[in-house]
């Protein structure tokens, strides 16, 4: 036997010499040169994926992310839009019955039985069952709940060796191979394969998370499901599909890992995500909207509204305000502004530089906490 031959078969032997509750991916190596095949990556990562079945209230009209009463995109809509990729409903849910089963996708990423997956899957409930590769089903409570990235973590207690996957420690790049695994259709484990077609979509009528973009096919019940890079980390949690009928068209978008890496921690210790407020409602500027102001190139996000008694309000922003700045760092839009005024703490103060009566001006603004009640809904509707 060659030494090159030696080496091979002593790696393959250390692979498979690895603990069931070990993670089941490997870090070493974060440059994505594309498989030539996807088995052997999906039978590694595949133990570590579950489906989630949740018992969510159901209104007479609900057209709720996760599941509609009917697919999203009715016949009479002939544009794109935005949809959940997500749930669908279950079997003998019907619509004005008061409850439904929302059925979705997770993640296990940790032995003793923590997982991700999407927000908008359980509704109100403050427990779900989870389906595991092997077919088993365990229930699971719901340690906590982020509507603004629409992430959600939940608790199998009973066991420590489940498989479990780890999240990427680098973004991926446009054109990454990127495989992802869900509970598609409540059917179990199904594989789709693509490519991240575009990191940090910044999409103005979803959350305000910069998305991953990936052209591997997303359909009704994975939602909450990984999307893996080609080593198995990883980068991110599919949340959203854009389709013309609400059924998978290759456009699909991911919370992207570094959001979970925030996102999670909090929710495990506290059941919520503590995020600053600033009281404003805005919108990004448009061409006309900088034409009006007397400045075309002029980029970032115009104050719209300002609720009373708020840190805005207090600190003197006014409707009509361009602000194009935060703590002297541009912006380019209006969600990138509220990415930044979230990611600072409740207290501290931020200072806006701003064109008011097409003028460059500046204040101050003291930050609130933002409430859970205050907070968006993580998907559009």
């Amino acid at each position: 036997m060659s030494v090159a031959s030696a080496a091979f078969a002593s790696a393959v032997l250390v692979v498979a010499s690895i603990a069931h509750a070990q993670p089941l991916n490997s870090s070493a190596d974060h440059r994505s040169d594309g498989p030539g095949g996807f088995a052997d990556l999906a039978e590694k990562v595949g133990p570590a994926v579950i489906g989630v079945n949740a018992k969510v209230v159901a209104a007479d009209d609900d057209n709720s992310p996760g599941q509609s009463a009917e697919p999203d995109g009715s016949p009479d809509q002939d544009t794109p839009r935005l949809a959940p990729g997500p749930g669908r409903r279950g079997p003998g849910s019907m619509p004005g019955s008061g409850e439904m089963t929302s059925i979705g996708s997770g993640f296990f990423i940790s032995a003793d039985g923590y997982a991700v997956t999407s927000n908008h899957l359980l509704g109100g409930s403050d427990a779900a069952d989870v389906r595991t590769s092997d077919s088993k089903v365990y229930k699971a409570k719901v340690v906590g709940k982020d509507p603004v990235s629409d992430l959600a973590v939940l608790k199998v207690d009973g066991r420590t060796d489940f498989a479990f996957v780890r999240l990427a420690d680098q973004a991926p790049r446009a054109g990454d191979w990127v495989l992802a695994v869900g509970n598609s259709f409540g059917l179990g484990n199904t594989v789709n394969a693509g490519i991240v077609s575009a990191r940090a979509r910044d999409l103005e009528s979803g959350p305000s998370e910069d998305f991953v973009q990936i052209d591997a096919r997303i359909n009704r019940g994975d939602s909450g499901g990984p999307s893996f890079n080609a080593h198995g980390d990883v980068i991110g949690v599919n949340s959203l599909i854009v389709s013309p009928s609400g059924g998978s068209v290759g456009v699909a978008f991911a919370v992207p890992a570094d959001t979970v890496k925030t996102v999670v921690p909090q929710l495990k210790e506290k059941g919520a995500v503590t995020r600053g407020w600033m009281g404003a409602q805005v919108q990004s500027i448009t061409p006309d909207v900088a034409e009006s102001l007397g400045a075309n190139s002029l980029r970032g996000a115009v104050v719209v509204g300002v609720q009373s008694g708020g840190p805005a309000a207090k600190a003197g922003l006014k409707r009509g305000d361009a602000i194009t700045s935060v703590n002297d760092e541009p912006i380019k839009s209006a969600n990138e502004l509220t990415r930044k005024v979230y990611a600072a703490a409740p207290g501290s103060s931020v200072k806006l530089s701003m064109v008011r009566d097409k003028a460059q001006n500046s204040l101050s603004v003291t930050l609130g906490q933002l409430a859970q009640s205050q907070a968006p809904a993580g998907l559009p509707k």
